[in-house]
């Protein structure tokens, strides 16, 4: 005679097929090891990614120097919204010097509206601009080669520099940043401003060096203040976010 049953039944469930009990397992594997990889591997691709991206500016000359305007000027385009890209704050290669006035500019380009200047890419006779401005070719370039340098000296164990000392390091280049600016506004990038000239600086030298102080062409004042302020800043980034980047990465592998 059959028991009644009792107690809680039993619920079948369909054979789990071969294909779905290895497919999750070995995606989770394969995220694993991808995830592993790249936090070993994380400050070569990050510089990789950094180099290619604060590279191309320079690409932009070389295209147009063997005649793919449209390819250099799309990389202008692209750039425009990272970097005011003036022609007389700016390097150009492939021509008869490395940097231009604003008076020499305007002899094949009459214009001094900021937006429209950003736009004078070069002639064949004086060479192509980088894309990038001599401030931001100093400070975006060098982040990623300092990365370099932080990356051959990492097995140290390099400490991050003290967050007053980052700070110190970004203090000059937004100063000059900002002096500029405020020029720029009260008398334009042509009418003869205090950054334009520099007369407080002669002042305080006693115009010891004619040629140094007013414009902004290389061996100006304004040249090696951008170029020394953007080096400075880009070597406190380097060395103030990858060691720390770096300790996080290692406490999660």
């Amino acid at each position: 005679m059959n028991r009644p049953q009792t107690g809680t039944s039993t619920i079948a469930h369909p054979p789990i097929k071969p294909a779905e009990r290895h497919t999750r397992p070995r995606l989770a594997v394969a995220v694993d090891s991808f995830a592993a990889s790249v936090g070993r591997h994380w400050l070569l691709l990050l510089l990789a990614l950094m180099l290619v991206v604060t590279g191309l500016p320079f690409l932009a000359p070389v295209l147009m120097a063997i005649g793919w305007t449209g390819a250099g000027t799309f990389i202008y385009t692209i750039y425009t919204p990272f970097c005011h890209q003036l022609p007389q704050r700016s390097w150009f290669l492939f021509g008869e010097k490395l940097t231009y006035t604003l008076e020499e500019i305007n002899r094949v380009y009459p214009s001094s509206d900021p937006w429209q200047l950003r736009f004078f890419y070069g002639t064949a006779a004086m060479g192509w601009k980088v894309a990038w401005s001599d401030r931001m070719l100093s400070f975006y370039t060098m982040t990623p080669i300092f990365g370099l340098l932080y990356a051959a000296l990492r097995r140290w164990r390099l400490r991050p520099l003290p967050w007053r000392v980052f700070v110190l390091t970004l203090l000059p280049i937004a100063l000059d940043g900002a002096t500029h600016i405020l020029s720029d506004l009260i008398f334009g990038v042509s009418n003869g401003g205090f950054r334009d000239t520099n007369v407080w600086l002669a002042a305080l030298t006693g115009n010891a060096f004619p040629a140094f102080y007013a414009g902004d062409q290389l061996g100006t004042f304004n040249w090696w203040a951008r170029l020394l302020t953007g080096l400075l800043a880009a070597w406190g980034v380097a060395f103030f976010a990858f060691p720390w980047l770096d300790q996080l990465f290692r406490r999660q592998n």
